[in-house]
């Protein structure tokens, strides 16, 4: 996360056009068994490890346990056989920015936790938490995107496979992966589901190979447990990491604090989960109010609720703009001063310190516009859609709600 260090880009091996064998290794059980079995023997698996490279994409957010499993129990035997293990990730929010190689050995030491940019850095900064509708746009942003760049570089339209860890569990994967390959040269495989390993078979397999259960792998702030039915494991998993837990709690705050709508889990939040009364639970949310202790930040923000030319909806326009820094209360305090004395709808939370006022409050019907004052914690920067004012004056008419802070 934000916090761990970052090494820099290191060139890569330059042993690259005789590669015909990508592996994607997410770090969880069902790439990890994938990986270990075919370990055992290779050669029957099909695998010549000269021609093969294992391929990981750092996230930035992966949960403490599964990166000591794997320096503990993987890296070695990755080692032990020689094979070549790249890490990537992003230089940035855009794919202009680039991508970096963090590491590419045979010999691989450790594990990268992050690169210079994460997807807890891109969400963070624009104040806002992953979202469940849709197709899973921050595993295409974080993953997707970096592996894709690097096999263009490498295989320039080559043929190669790339082994995927879909488990016997979910038929649908490999279906959708095939259809939505667009990498010239590129044929998907599954091996677990040709054989006809589950969850239950690859957590048994690591298990009985390793001694220890292997947990899921992902990012410490994914919005999908709820949906995956795993959300009381979740939760537990954040007991156990209190620190972590005060993290995600303060970037789902900020962006609540900047959309109400932008709960974690669709209609829960993380904080609900928590009771005071509970001394677990209890220290998750100390550690929550310690992440809350920094510069606080007043924002204007603004969105549009369009329709197209044929009165489809269209995707939502915002802008938000920092105009003021200073302490939680301060800010609150001036806040709802200002909104009182205008005459301007205002809410304040006593607990954990936001305030907010709707200067224009959302409507029903689109098209519409809303605007709002809020403090939040200082990370999100400024920002604002391409075109965002001529549409916003287009709409409301040059009638800009007046509340005197700026």
């Amino acid at each position: 996360m934000p916090r761990t260090a970052y090494t820099p880009s290191l060139p890569g091996l330059s042993t690259t056009d005789d590669l015909d064998t990508v592996i994607n290794w997410g770090l969880g059980a069902d790439s990890t068994a994938y990986i270990a079995e075919m370990l055992t023997d290779p050669t029957a698996h099909g695998i010549n490890l000269e021609r093969t490279a294992v391929l990981y994409m750092a996230t930035g957010s992966e949960w403490p346990e599964t990166r000591l499993l794997v320096e503990e129990f993987m890296l070695p035997l990755l080692r032990e056989h020689g094979v070549r293990f790249v890490q990537l990730a992003r230089n940035g929010h855009l794919k202009s920015d680039g991508f970096t190689v963090l590491d590419d050995s045979r010999h691989p030491e450790r594990l990268f936790a992050r690169g210079p940019w994460t997807l807890w850095d891109d969400l963070e900064s624009v104040g806002t938490v992953p979202q469940q509708a849709g197709t899973r746009k921050c595993s295409l942003w974080a993953k997707g995107d970096v592996g894709d760049w690097w096999l263009t570089q490498v295989f320039g339209g080559r043929p190669f496979r790339q082994i995927l860890g879909f488990n016997a569990d979910e038929p649908g994967r490999p279906l959708k992966d095939t259809t939505n390959s667009k990498i010239p040269g590129r044929t998907g495989v599954f091996p677990l589901s040709e054989w006809g390993w589950g969850r239950q078979q690859v957590e048994d397999y690591l298990q009985m190979r390793f001694g220890v259960h292997w947990p899921k792998s992902y990012c410490t702030f994914c919005c999908f447990p709820v949906s995956m039915g795993s959300l009381p494991a979740h939760l537990k998993r954040m007991r156990s990491h209190p620190d972590i837990a005060g993290e995600v709690l303060r970037l789902e705050y900020t962006a609540m604090s900047l959309n109400p709508n932008a709960k974690l889990y669709g209609k829960r939040t993380l904080l609900e989960f928590f009771d005071p009364a509970v001394s677990r639970d209890r220290a998750c949310l100390e550690a929550f109010e310690r992440e809350l202790d920094m510069p606080w930040a007043l924002y204007h923000v603004r969105r549009l609720f369009l329709l197209s030319a044929d009165g489809e909806r269209r995707p939502v326009m915002r802008s938000t703009e920092r105009i003021d820094l200073g302490r939680p209360r301060q800010l609150a305090r001036r806040l709802v001063s200002v909104s009182e004395r205008h005459g301007v709808d205002v809410e304040h939370d006593p607990v954990y310190g936001r305030a907010r006022s709707w200067v224009r409050p959302r409507r029903e019907t689109w098209p519409m516009a809303e605007e709002l004052f809020v403090t939040a914690p200082a990370r999100v920067i400024d920002k604002q859609d391409k075109n965002f004012e001529p549409q916003w004056d287009a709409l409301v008419s040059g009638r800009t709600a007046q509340l005197p802070l700026t």
